[in-house]
């Protein structure tokens, strides 16, 4: 396809992620121990730090000739995306979280204007239970996956014991043997042929002809990816997580995802009883990505690069597991369940013939009531729960899943050594 001279293309996801029917972007905290002051510093940071990172932090979407999406460059003007809300003065700090959550959630249903690069930085200069002070960057998903922005995050950071050294960080590497390496080939190749053909036909059929039941999570109704949502966090040990792991012999993602999933189980119970019987789907992100470690942005933005900037990623159905009986379901048997549903879809190529489907159908439906993110970082896991406002509970949703990840830390303690 020919373009104007000097413009870039918009990839087909990006194109998806911003349309007049949706628009996802990335919400990131970064909460800081000491409280924000010199804000004309932090001005500055974004001027000569953040925007030469990549052209696409100053760059626009316009429609070319033939209707297709492109990044045109123009000159950036920093007041318009840095923000600096004004609470009360002299709260509590468990006061101004109630002021932060409400302001988090209301900045993340506002859509970017498209006359501007789509990104923001809100600067929250009160102290949280959580930090004396905070900024919040708000990037549109067009721009590019969490690996790209984290990357960009990353780069423009500095080494704290010797700043003229590049960002490093550790990575594992497996041994396997040539053989080895054979026979589970062979072995995959057959299951990924069979899971290939049985995931994408189950997703054509999830995303075009069956619907999940109507329950505590899923109202059922037209348009709620466009009305308020109420956004809350989570904290959880990653040791605890891990020890969870290393006792089932699963990855902490599939802990994680199952206490999730059971979490919500518990949340749907407690709300209605015959929810627990009820069909429900989630669609989880799975990275497509090739990662042995960090990569710089100067590295990703190398022709040819392994690691390329953008989104690289696909969408997977997943069945929610549903409680064998009224009362409750082993949450070990929970996480193992969602284990080999994961590993099955994993070992598939349905997320990129999805991905092809998508750009067939030129549509991509957004989610219902419920989204749910996680980073993990010193050693702790904190989950945001993105939620309906005056459908879900917040608060009792976010109960639901500590008790969840209680009754599986219990559980795998139980577990003989």
């Amino acid at each position: 396809m020919e373009f104007e001279e000097g413009l870039e293309p918009v990839s087909p996801t990006g194109q998806y992620f911003n349309s007049s029917v949706l628009s996802v972007s990335i919400i990131a905290v970064m909460e800081f121990e000491i409280p924000i002051n010199n804000l004309p510093s932090i001005g500055s940071l974004v001027k000569d730090v953040f925007l030469p990172i990549n052209p696409r932090f100053s760059s626009i979407m316009v429609t070319g000739e033939k209707g297709e999406k492109q990044w045109k460059r123009v000159e950036v003007k920093l007041e318009d995306h840095i923000n600096v809300p004004i609470f009360p003065i002299g709260l509590s700090p468990d006061s101004y979280d109630e002021y932060f959550d409400d302001y988090i959630s209301k900045i993340a249903m506002n859509h970017f204007p498209q006359n501007k690069p789509l990104w923001e930085i809100h600067i929250v200069k009160y102290p949280t239970s959580n930090a004396a002070g905070t900024i919040i960057f708000k990037l549109h998903h067009a721009l590019g996956d969490g690996y790209s922005l984290m990357g960009a995050l990353l780069s423009s950071m500095q080494r704290a014991d010797n700043p003229s050294l590049p960002l490093t960080f550790p990575f594992r590497q497996r041994s396997e043997s040539k053989s080895d390496r054979l026979s589970r080939g062979v072995s995959q190749l057959v299951s990924l042929i069979f899971n290939t053909i049985h995931d994408f036909g189950w997703s054509m059929l999830k995303s075009n002809l069956i619907e999940d039941d109507p329950t505590p999570i899923r109202s059922g109704e037209k348009g709620v990816e466009f009305r308020p949502i109420t956004i809350s966090t989570m904290t959880f040990s990653l040791d605890h997580i891990k020890f969870i792991k290393d006792k089932l012999g699963v990855t902490i993602n599939d802990v994680i995802t199952g206490i999730i999933f059971f979490g919500t189980r518990l949340y749907m119970q407690e709300v209605s009883q015959k929810s627990s019987k009820a069909d429900s789907t989630a669609i989880v992100l799975l990275s497509t990505r090739t990662v042995k470690g960090y990569k710089s942005v100067k590295e990703m933005i190398k022709p040819e690069s392994d690691t390329p900037w953008g989104n690289q990623f696909g969408l997977l159905h997943v069945s929610i597991p549903k409680f064998t009986n009224l009362k409750s379901s082993n949450p070990l048997e929970f996480v193992l369940k969602v284990h080999k549903i994961i590993r099955k879809k994993r070992n598939s190529s349905s997320v990129y013939f999805t991905g092809c489907l998508l750009s067939i159908m030129k549509k991509l439906k957004g989610p219902e009531s419920l989204t749910i993110t996680m980073v993990s970082y010193m050693g702790n896991l904190r989950v945001a729960v993105g939620s309906e406002k005056g459908f879900i509970d917040p608060h009792k949703f976010k109960s639901c899943v500590i008790n969840a990840f209680e009754m599986t830390l219990q559980a795998a303690h139980d577990i003989p050594t």
